[in-house]
């Protein structure tokens, strides 16, 4: 893992997680779980300190092994959320792009800058040529993080993910290399 990548937009800095990272996260999670547990099966009410630690040791070991990439959305060392490349298929060349930031943050179009830096690294530093962002049905403000950075909204897909007990209708949206001026490589 390359410990001195840095991935800047504005005030905003997207990097590996640390290990140090783990009571940033722990806060960041418990200060949000209210909404994070609506959509991520992780986010419960036991989530623990010691689940962030476990959280950034699989994602570092993950990062080295290239098959999810965890970045900690910070502003100074302040961890305001996270931004993930997930599901990569070495085939086809694509994988799916996850964010959330914490309450307190929430509305400054942070989750937005974030899925634009990890997108961007995901075609230049990948050599992937589609980043889908899948949304269920009814996560308003994941939908309008897609839409304000201009994903293409290629419509809803059935039964397409399960959140804790629930199956969920999502939407796709994807990004490509030719909406940051870049050209799809094979």
């Amino acid at each position: 893992m390359p410990a001195s990548l840095s991935l800047i937009n504005g005030d905003i800095l997207l990097r590996p997680f640390r290990f140090s990272d783990s009571v940033g996260l722990y806060y960041a999670v418990r200060e949000s779980l209210k909404e994070l547990k609506l959509w991520m099966s992780w986010a419960t009410e036991g989530y623990t300190e010691m689940a962030a630690r476990e959280y950034i040791t699989l994602a570092r070991a993950r990062w080295d092994e290239r098959t999810f990439y965890a970045f900690a959305i910070t502003r100074g060392e302040e961890i305001l959320g996270a931004c993930t490349l997930s599901s990569i298929h070495a085939i086809y060349r694509f994988c799916n792009l996850g964010y959330w930031v914490r309450t307190s943050c929430r509305g400054y179009g942070i989750a937005g800058r974030a899925a634009q830096l990890a997108a961007r690294f995901a075609f230049e530093n990948l050599g992937l040529i589609r980043v889908e962002i899948v949304i269920a049905v009814g996560n308003q403000a994941s939908i309008r993080v897609a839409e304000k950075i201009g994903a293409h909204d290629e419509g809803i897909l059935l039964n397409r993910m399960v959140i804790g007990k629930s199956i969920y209708d999502a939407h796709m949206y994807s990004l490509l290399p030719s909406d940051f001026g870049l050209a799809a490589q094979l």
